[in-house]
């Protein structure tokens, strides 16, 4: 079970930490992903890790502003996100996908199989 949270209303500039933990699964065998979905549109990638932690990889709309890491111990992916925008405005989706220690960072949507339920952030202008 993936549980999101972190979310909020917040003015464009300023920064949101994103958490979501992971319950029930072996997390240390999870890649893990934040996706987003805003208004009207399709859910788009926005940054995953791999189980390891050592692959990482961005959206160019989020890259140089939003950081994702992990921490195995608290079974949670973390996204830092700095220097928001209001077209960063939506409903932020975790996802995870157990794979084997030499996969890489996956940042198609069919790539994973477990999702959360989501937790809104909307920046104001």
């Amino acid at each position: 079970q993936l549980q999101a949270s972190g979310g909020g209303l917040v003015q464009a500039g300023d920064s949101l930490r994103l958490s979501c933990t992971a319950s029930g699964g072996t997390f240390s065998r999870l890649a893990m992903g934040w996706f987003r979905q805003a208004p009207g549109k399709e859910r788009e990638f926005v940054a995953s890790i791999s189980r390891s932690g050592g692959s990482t990889y961005y959206a160019d709309s989020v890259k140089g502003r939003f950081t994702i890491s992990r921490d195995n111990a608290k079974i949670t992916v973390y996204l830092q996100m700095n220097s928001l925008k209001p077209e960063d405005t939506a409903i932020y989706y975790c996802a995870a996908k157990y794979t084997i220690l030499t996969v890489p960072a996956l940042k198609d949507y069919d790539d994973y199989t477990y999702w959360g339920q989501g937790t809104l952030v909307t920046v104001s202008s």
